[in-house]
């Protein structure tokens, strides 16, 4: 109740809200931002089976709230991009040339930078011309609360949804608090921060840069299990979250990463494989997941695997008549593709970020499989196990 009420301070609920539910129903975000959130509102509620025609449902349903993984808002962002680039040319280049122009808004307000008149102008031709008719087709335009978290969005992806019109947000929660700790505001939107703490939360950084919460909605403990929950909650009260983050003068948060999952390699420098990874797969829509290896080592190396739809497009669009992993892995021209993705990637990333070799692998990571969750957040330290010979492959290759 005391995670319904701070949500309705921030983002009151509307009359002829609905909500949509697609997540497995043990997720504390699913519980929370879709059957809670139905149970105190009246709204009607749609549940999906199968998380991969969640966008079938949205389209239909017209949710006002909805909560999706970085994963998802990726995949919808390449669908997208594709379907434009297959528009005849009269078509094509206008579309593309409005959501240039709405990116660059986007970046300039990001950047609190003056928006030219002139480009103003022409995004608001543009939402009327092109983007209000897309967020109706997506089923968007009812929504008042976009959500995205369980991990970082990159930031290109972020950004386009944001220059198409719709107020997506990224978030802070874990299910030790309710699944919520912070929101951005429903008239700023920052990319990049998690926003600020909801109301009836506090904050602070630990000395370590470990995120610390307090408040009602932080949990009394894990069942049975004292020693973990001493481990989790201090004598002050404060949930350790195991979030490294920071803290701005105006209380916006931003996640760096998991403490127990940063990069310290042979040199000491400390570095965010999520951040590295998100790169990777925003380069390309065919990078479908990427782990990045670099603990102890004097260089990063990356495991990715192909995205399953991008690569069926990919085969098709090349008359390849094998589509499999094991034959498009091994496809030259595919290859040369992501090594330029990964060219494009590491331009991004400061030196010692960089990937510097990886093997791109004819396996398919799924949902809650042995590689991802059911919310597709990397089984960082199952992935290491399973591929510890190919990341020691990796490495001798291009030792000298």
């Amino acid at each position: 109740m005391f995670v319904m009420f701070t949500c309705n301070l921030r983002f009151p609920f509307a009359s002829d809200g609905a909500a949509i539910s697609y997540l497995p129903t043990a997720h504390a975000a699913d519980r929370v931002f879709s059957h809670y959130l139905a149970t105190v509102t009246g709204w009607p509620i749609t549940t999906v089976r199968d998380a991969t025609a969640v966008f079938a449902a949205v389209a239909e349903a017209r949710p006002t709230w909805f909560l999706g993984v970085p994963r998802i808002w990726e995949k919808l962002r390449a669908a997208l991009l594709a379907r434009f680039a297959a528009l005849p040319d009269d078509q094509r280049e206008p579309t593309l040339a409005a959501i240039e122009a709405a990116t660059r808004r986007v970046q300039m307000e990001q950047r609190h930078e003056p928006v030219p008149a002139e480009v103003e102008a022409s995004v608001a031709a543009a939402d009327g011309q092109i983007f209000a008719g897309l967020r109706a087709q997506l089923g968007l335009d009812r929504v008042a609360l976009l959500m995205t978290g369980a991990a970082p969005i990159a930031p290109a992806v972020h950004e386009f949804f944001l220059a198409i019109g719709t107020p997506l947000q990224e978030g802070f929660g874990m299910s030790e608090t309710g699944a919520l700790g912070f929101t951005n505001l429903p008239t700023d939107i920052r990319v990049g921060k998690v926003g600020l703490a909801q109301p009836g939360t506090e904050a602070k950084l630990a000395p370590d840069g470990e995120l610390l919460l307090r408040g009602p909605h932080v949990m009394r403990g894990y069942r049975k299990d004292p020693e973990r929950t001493a481990e989790a909650i201090d004598e002050s009260g404060w949930l350790h979250t195991g979030d490294i983050a920071r803290i701005d003068e105006d209380g916006w948060v931003t996640i760096v990463d998991r403490k127990k999952e940063l990069i310290i390699n042979a040199a000491g420098k400390n570095m965010s494989p999520v951040n590295i990874e998100g790169k990777l797969k925003s380069a390309s829509p065919l990078i479908g997941q990427a782990c990045v290896f670099g603990d102890r080592r004097p260089y990063n190396v990356a495991l990715i695997v192909l995205d399953p739809d991008a690569a069926d497009t990919y085969a098709a669009a090349h008359g390849l008549a094998d589509g499999s992993p094991a034959t498009l892995v091994a496809n030259p021209a595919l290859q040369a593709v992501i090594a330029e993705a990964v060219e494009r990637a590491n331009a991004q990333l400061s030196r010692v970020e960089q990937v510097k070799h990886y093997r791109l692998l004819a396996d398919e990571w799924l949902p809650d499989s042995d590689e991802l969750t059911p919310t597709m957040k990397l089984k960082r330290r199952a992935v290491a196990d399973r591929y510890a010979s190919v990341i020691d492959e990796v490495y001798s290759e291009s030792s000298p």
